[in-house]
């Protein structure tokens, strides 16, 4: 079976560039044993290159936007990353990544300037309004993940034009208002999201 590298959900199309993660998120469905999502199968038996993702892209402009998100954290192929997004941006497209918002701890340094003029907007999974919450259901294997993310938020909304806080509504323990307060004191919008919804 050829492998997915992106996939269509209405008019976003959605780009699974690499399988490895800085998280094992409890709710995630590759945690839970499945690659699936929507009628997708995100199985990777390899991790694609820039022509790889070229073709499977095709014309940028047709779609909405092109949205980094698989089940691997896209910012881990940083390189990769923003080589695609300098491409679609080139023939008009719009970007957007999903992110957990760890890069700047992965990489060891401010990857936002990096960013700045080929990404549009940065959907950020806080799902946690502290850093208990934050790590029964994330399960990070980095330490220091929480105060990343929250120090990724706030550089992010100082540069990227549309920066979003996520939350998802009805995990244990997790409370969508204080997670909304604290997104508005990083500087950022905030959206909680359904369990199991993509897209």
């Amino acid at each position: 079976m050829k492998q997915t590298i992106a996939y269509p959900i209405e008019n976003r199309l959605y780009l699974s560039i690499t399988d490895r993660c800085t998280l094992v998120c409890e709710f995630c469905p590759k945690t839970q044993g499945t690659m699936q999502v929507h009628e997708y199968d995100l199985t990777v038996d390899h991790r694609p290159e820039l022509d790889e993702v070229k073709a499977a892209v095709g014309n940028p402009a047709d779609y909405e936007e092109i949205v980094f998100c698989g089940f691997g954290e896209p910012t881990l192929r940083l390189k990769l990353l923003l080589q695609v997004a300098a491409w679609v941006k080139q023939y008009g497209g719009k970007v957007r990544i999903n992110t957990d918002g760890l890069a700047n701890l992965v990489h060891k340094r401010n990857v936002v300037p990096e960013m700045v003029g080929l990404v549009d907007a940065l959907s950020v999974s806080m799902n946690g309004q502290n850093e208990e919450v934050y790590n029964q259901h994330c399960q990070p294997q980095l330490s220091g993940s929480f105060e990343a993310m929250l120090d990724f938020l706030q550089l992010a909304g100082a540069e990227i034009p549309s920066v979003t806080a996520t939350a998802i509504d009805g995990l244990e323990g997790v409370d969508v208002e204080a997670c909304h307060q604290l997104a508005d004191q990083c500087g950022v919008a905030f959206k909680a999201r359904k369990l199991d919804i993509v897209g």
